[in-house]
């Protein structure tokens, strides 16, 4: 069974970008770390970056098709302005986890507002990168859950 995690635009730039908000760790590491989580839990972690809307609504279409149980996705400023992201799991009905490194809540008023967050199963934000492994936990417990 298949896990996939979407981040979004900037996010490749993790590590060096704002590291007093989103510290030193890569996406790469990020990428690593849930991808290790998932095999010792009995999960493959596919992972997507796109900067770019489209792509990232493509990937959620395919998820619909390919395998994919679960996404969680890091939607970066998008979760802040795309209806479309929002449509692409309201149309694939793919149950989703939208994660923020920092807490969005603390931030500029323009970031408490997600186009995602109502249709999420669950929402993890500002735990730092930890956030990712902490919804992988939870959506391998629910996969596993449902097996049984």
């Amino acid at each position: 069974m298949s896990i996939l995690v979407i981040n979004g635009p900037n996010l490749n730039l993790l590590g060096t970008r704002e590291p007093g908000i989103y510290g030193s760790t890569t996406l790469g590491d990020v990428e690593a770390s849930v991808t290790k989580q998932g095999a010792e839990a009995g999960y493959t972690v596919d992972c997507f970056q796109s900067n770019h809307e489209g792509a990232i609504v493509d990937r959620i279409h395919l998820a619909r098709t390919d395998g994919t149980r679960f996404v969680i996705i890091n939607p970066g400023a998008y979760t802040h302005t795309s209806v479309a992201i929002r449509d692409a799991f309201a149309g694939t009905a793919v149950p989703f986890c939208e994660v923020h490194i920092s807490n969005v809540h603390q931030r500029e008023k323009f970031r408490h507002h997600s186009y995602l967050s109502d249709i999420a199963v669950g929402v993890m934000a500002g735990f730092g990168v930890q956030g990712y492994n902490l919804a992988l936990e939870f959506v391998t417990a629910r996969l596993n859950a449902e097996q049984q």
